[in-house]
């Protein structure tokens, strides 16, 4: 019995100490590595240490305990220089030798250390207990949060148009994008109350035909009391509002395939023919339309009121905006958001498919009558000409610059606002033509009526990042030295938000160039500066090793070896074939829905994201598929995209966000920072389930 006990006793020691062999080992060859790549000593210098406390395990010696402690507390010491009391950041760097010295002071394996050391035990206690607190310590105080104040003086912004308090008739409740509601009635203090009224289920699921993405990405709008919305495969449901239950549905019968890139309706437009504003024929068939764009290039018009085609708009209700394409493939030119809807004008736009040839659709954007759906204008930004209308024999042009996102409009103006896309291939731009290059990753204004460019403001220069304007501008009227200026908020991936004047595209708030990293790959350039707002959410600092993050110790090593393999001098550090880090990612610190501006006081609140991407751009294999032409036409460098590392919360080398919810003054004086749920849970969660959409704050706050 006593020898069973004796060999049980040599194989916990022996599995313990084999244990903190691997760790050692793990982190000298590793950390060796990093070292030579220009990082951090602590890893191989902490595998040594390791490997001593081996060494003492297996000799019985109880020693190894002072060893470990002092590893621990060297290791907490060395975090908070690294990162100072930042949990998520701490906890990579503690865990494994956190959990790993509880079990060395469980008496049932320090009691089968025959050697004795005096005090040793104790010491790795005193070692655990400070640990804990550094790391309870850090829970409690968010080193990322930012305190600034808003004015509560501040001149409440002028509204540019009227709601009804109550409806929600367009995606960012009006075509301004100010996405905000007037209503008080859920508040701060009611708020945990809520309960569910009711829940609509529109059966639209994911089927084995479809795309590897589809996505729902519906805000619904609300006009009297009914809702309506879109679903990722375009079918349309109006609801009764207060109870949830159907009034009519219409589906478009979207034939999507594998071949589409996406699956997506960001929303639906709202229309009232007037007998002052459309004919009479049109006010008898539709005097309440809905506008429905669907991916596979069609346009419909439903009658709010009973859900049947509007027969006088188009072909009986159904407007082909595949008409004059260069490319008709069904799901290369799919329009994912709603249009601008004026009094006589629909302006749509469109996504092409990312990456897929340089012979995509063009990114025409378009006017259209509002009640007969024939063509007003077209504005090619591909096209020396714009406004050429295209006939028989001119179609518009291949590869232009595209707007997927929603665009914004300003009726006393006249002036629709589109944020634009870049001509693919994202990150090579050797051979653009000056005229795809001309409106790539701006803000266009166009005059609703004519198509017109009223300006254009470019926010970054030969886009090699994918930094195309990615969410609807936000319009508000603001105070700027005692006059009133209407302004536009464009929030750009680069974390950037410029605020321009909305008249004539001048800086309201400067964003002055400033140089950027050279060296571009062969064959193609990059600018020698970049515009930088004033008004921004883009990180600080750039990332450094310390900004990896990983469950453990051991993936955080890993994916500070990887940061050190790529190339990265900060932003707009060009693509490369050794492999560049994109810090923001093509994410971006803003997407599809980031920004609400509140009235009172005059402030808004964005949703800016963090994540960081690897591209490497691939010669050889982009040459090896010069064969298929149509698909791969002049496509000299292919893109590999992976996740790399992410920063403020460092916590994952994959690319999850950082959410927080800023509040800004709307002239970019007051600033706010606040971690918010998803940056709380992102880390630990099997799923991240990655936010794009809109933030919602109420009035009440």
């Amino acid at each position: 019995m006593a020898e069973t006990k004796s060999q049980q006793s040599r194989l916990l020691v022996t599995l313990t100490a084999l244990f903190a062999a691997f760790c050692g080992l793990y982190l000298l060859i590793g950390g060796a590595w990093l070292v030579v790549l220009g990082g951090s000593w602590y890893y191989p210098i902490a595998g040594l240490v390791m490997l001593g406390v081996t060494v003492m395990l297996f000799r019985g010696k109880r020693a190894a305990l002072w060893l470990y402690a002092a590893l621990l507390l060297a290791t907490m010491i060395w975090g908070v220089w690294e990162v100072g009391f930042d949990f998520w950041a701490l906890t990579p760097r503690s865990d494994i030798l956190v959990f790993f010295g509880i079990w060395l002071i469980l008496p049932f394996v320090w009691r089968r250390l025959p050697v004795p050391s005096a005090g040793a035990v104790g010491a790795l206690v005193v070692a655990l207990l400070i640990s804990g607190g550094m790391l309870t310590w850090a829970g409690f105080n968010d080193p990322q949060e930012v305190n600034g104040t808003l004015s509560a003086d501040a001149t409440p912004a002028a509204p540019i148009s009227t709601v009804a308090d109550g409806d929600w008739p367009a995606y960012g409740r009006n075509q301004e994008g100010q996405r905000f509601s007037p209503l008080k009635q859920i508040n701060a203090d009611n708020v945990k109350n809520l309960k569910e009224a009711w829940v609509f289920r529109t059966g639209d699921l994911k089927q084995p035909n479809d795309p590897g993405e589809i996505t729902n990405e519906v805000t619904p709008i609300k006009v009297g009391d009914t809702l309506f919305l879109c679903t990722a495969h375009q079918r349309l449901f109006a609801l009764d509002a207060a109870t949830g239950k159907e009034k009519w549905h219409f589906d478009p019968q979207l034939n999507a395939d594998p071949s589409f890139q996406h699956v997506t309706c960001r929303g639906v437009s709202y229309h009232e023919a007037k007998a002052d504003n459309a004919p009479a024929d049109v006010v008898a068939d539709c005097p309440r339309r809905i506008i429905l764009p669907v991916n596979d290039g069609r346009l419909f018009a439903v009658n709010a009121d009973n859900g049947k085609l509007c027969e006088t708009f188009a072909n009986k209700g159904i407007l082909n905006l595949q008409t004059n394409m260069p490319v008709t493939t069904p799901g290369m030119y799919e329009p994912t958001s709603p249009p601008i809807i004026t009094d006589k004008t629909i302006v749509i736009a469109g996504a092409v498919t990312d990456n897929f040839s340089t012979r995509e659709p063009s990114g025409v954007i378009r006017g259209f009558d509002v009640n007969t759906g024939k063509l007003l204008w077209a504005f090619d930004p591909g096209a020396k000409d714009p406004n050429a209308i295209p006939s028989d024999e001119h179609h518009f042009t291949l590869n232009s610059p595209n707007s997927w996102a929603p665009a914004a409009y300003d009726a006393k103006l006249d002036l629709v606002y589109l944020p634009m896309g870049v001509t693919t291939p994202d990150i090579w731009g050797g051979n653009r033509t000056p005229e795809q290059e001309r409106y790539a990753s701006s803000i266009v204004a166009l005059n609703a009526t004519t198509g017109k460019l009223a300006w254009s403001y470019q926010t970054v220069h030969h886009d090699l990042w994918d930094m195309d304007m990615p969410s609807q501008p936000t319009l508000a009227d603001i105070e700027v030295n005692g006059k009133t200026v209407p302004v536009i908020y464009a929030p750009a991936k680069t974390g950037n938000i410029f605020v321009l004047d909305r008249r004539n595209g001048e800086l309201v708030v400067p964003a002055p160039e400033k140089p950027v990293p050279q060296g571009a790959a062969k064959g193609d350039y990059v600018t020698k500066t970049q515009p930088f707002s004033d008004l921004s959410f883009r990180p600080k600092k750039d990332l450094t090793g310390a900004d990896m993050w990983g469950a453990t110790m051991f993936d955080q090593l890993v994916c500070r070896v990887i940061f050190h393999q790529l190339r990265y001098e900060g932003i707009f550090t060009p693509p490369s074939e050794q492999g560049t880090l994109v810090f923001p990612g093509n994410l971006g610190m803003f997407e599809w829905g980031r920004y609400l501006r509140r009235s009172e006081p005059s402030g808004g609140y964005r949703q800016p994201d963090g994540a960081a991407f690897r591209l490497k751009t691939d010669p050889a294999r982009a040459r090896q598929s010069d064969g298929a032409a149509e698909r791969c036409e002049r496509l000299w460098y292919r893109v590999r995209r992976a996740a790399a590392v992410r920063r403020p919360v460092r916590r994952n080398a994959e690319p999850v966000p950082v959410a927080v919810r800023p509040a800004v003054q709307t002239a970019g004086l007051g600033i706010y920072l606040r971690p918010g749920s998803e940056n709380q849970r992102s880390g630990m969660e099997k799923t991240y389930r990655y936010s794009a959409g809109q933030p919602a704050v109420p009035d009440a706050g």
